[in-house]
């Protein structure tokens, strides 16, 4: 590694940034065929819970066209359709077998007339300005290289009047709590990673992803620094996720 190569984090791992989108791309492929049983299983379905309060605060209105960021299997494309009652959903993912999983569920068959899946990335969408009015992406913008041009990224592609939220892992206030959800996270999930999708370095990286990731306060200057306004951020479960929401006025 030469001194002047930008360097970011994959996990606790020290990387080239241009390594880091094959490798978050090499995880994600892993894990695809078994991610959402994982998410029901490391999240003892609560997950579920934290989709619907993000639906909550959202409020999908019928005709909102939503890109739905890191969408992964669909899940939050999904909840927004049947939220909206009619719209359209573009799910975007940089790992095309998370997609190829999505396209597989009974939700994505009966809407399919109401969705797009792309592969694509984050940093570089391949949509015009003003394109969408809603912007989500939920336990993926850890994952992106950069998370500041995917948000900037983000404020170009939504309409004026437009909605960003993301929703992700994020900090926990209370050092004993935390502490206790760090023993949970790095002795528990892994193991179940291997038990249940046969990959445990997977696991551990996701776990280690977490800790990465800035805390809520400053996830919010990252935001209104890509010039969303109105941006507020609610702790759910006490902190273990959060959401952030913001607006291209």
């Amino acid at each position: 590694m030469t001194e002047h190569q930008n360097t970011t984090h994959f996990g606790y791992e020290t990387v080239p940034e241009h390594e880091k989108a094959g490798r978050v791309r090499g995880v994600f492929s892993s894990v695809a065929s078994k991610y959402d049983v994982m998410n029901d299983v490391m999240s003892m379905g609560i997950h579920r819970v934290w989709k619907d309060a993000m639906m909550d605060w959202l409020a999908p209105r019928p005709d909102q066209q939503l890109l739905d960021v890191a969408g992964g299997t669909g899940d939050i494309a999904f909840r927004f359709l049947k939220r909206a009652g009619r719209g359209h959903a573009t799910v975007l993912d940089l790992t095309e077998p998370m997609l190829i999983e999505g396209r597989k569920r009974a939700e994505a068959e009966q809407m399919e007339a109401s969705l797009d899946w792309v592969v694509g990335d984050a940093m570089a969408l391949p949509f015009e300005d003003n394109s969408f009015d809603v912007y989500t992406i939920s336990f993926g913008i850890r994952n992106v290289t950069r998370p500041q041009e995917a948000l900037n990224e983000a404020f170009r592609v939504l309409r004026p009047g437009g909605r960003l939220m993301v929703l992700e892992f994020s900090q926990l206030p209370n050092p004993a709590m935390q502490a206790a959800y760090d023993a949970y996270s790095f002795n528990v999930i892994p193991p179940m990673g291997q038990l249940i999708a046969g990959d445990r370095d997977s696991y551990q990286y996701l776990v280690e992803s977490i800790r990465k990731f800035p805390d809520q306060e400053t996830f919010l200057s990252m935001v209104q620094t890509a010039g969303f306004e109105n941006a507020k951020f609610r702790n759910l479960s006490m902190g273990i996720a959060c959401l952030h929401s913001g607006w291209k006025i």
